[in-house]
């Protein structure tokens, strides 16, 4: 896994978290390239905006004075999720060709359960068609999964939705995230 080099700021807490006591300024951040969930401490003087791009990686920070580690996903706020909702479909959007690929390689988990069931909406019986479609040729988008798959549940949300589940609560199974 390659260390991140840039964060999306999801929620800046001008005094910190409320209830901690300690009045210092964060930001509650995701890393653009493998989702991290981070929790930033900016320099002196500096307000950072949701959604804002910032440098995080080993040179010269501008706006970032250290991370101060990953975040917990109880500490998330209500802003932080809605903004990291909005970035997954970003995300999603931008890697169309990495999450179709999931779909073209996903593999059984064991004998029960498969990868493809973990998203939300698909089970056994699109599980199987996914499967049967896959091998006579590999989805090219998620346009051409849902034409060849009729009734299947919108492939690009079900992702998305995966994501952000992963992300904001406890799963046995993390298909995107680490």
């Amino acid at each position: 896994m390659e260390k991140e080099e840039y964060a999306i700021i999801l929620d800046y807490l001008q005094n910190g978290y409320p209830l901690e006591g300690k009045m210092v300024p964060l930001a509650q951040a995701v890393g653009k390239v493998n989702l991290t969930l981070l929790e930033l401490i900016p320099r002196r003087g500096i307000k950072l905006e949701s959604g804002e791009e910032v440098y995080i990686g080993e040179g010269k920070r501008d706006k970032i004075y250290y991370i101060l580690g990953r975040l917990k996903r109880e500490k998330l706020t209500e802003t932080a999720k809605h903004h990291l909702q909005d970035h997954i479909e970003k995300v999603v959007g931008e890697n169309e060709k990495r999450f179709v690929d999931f779909f073209n390689k996903a593999e059984a988990i064991n004998k029960r359960i498969h990868q493809i069931e973990l998203l939300s909406g698909i089970g056994k019986k699109h599980m199987k068609e996914i499967l049967d479609k896959r091998s006579e040729a590999e989805f090219e988008s998620f346009e051409d999964i849902k034409k060849r798959i009729p009734n299947l549940p919108d492939p690009r949300k079900a992702v998305e939705k995966r994501i952000f589940q992963e992300l904001t609560s406890m799963e046995r199974y993390n298909l995107f995230t680490h």
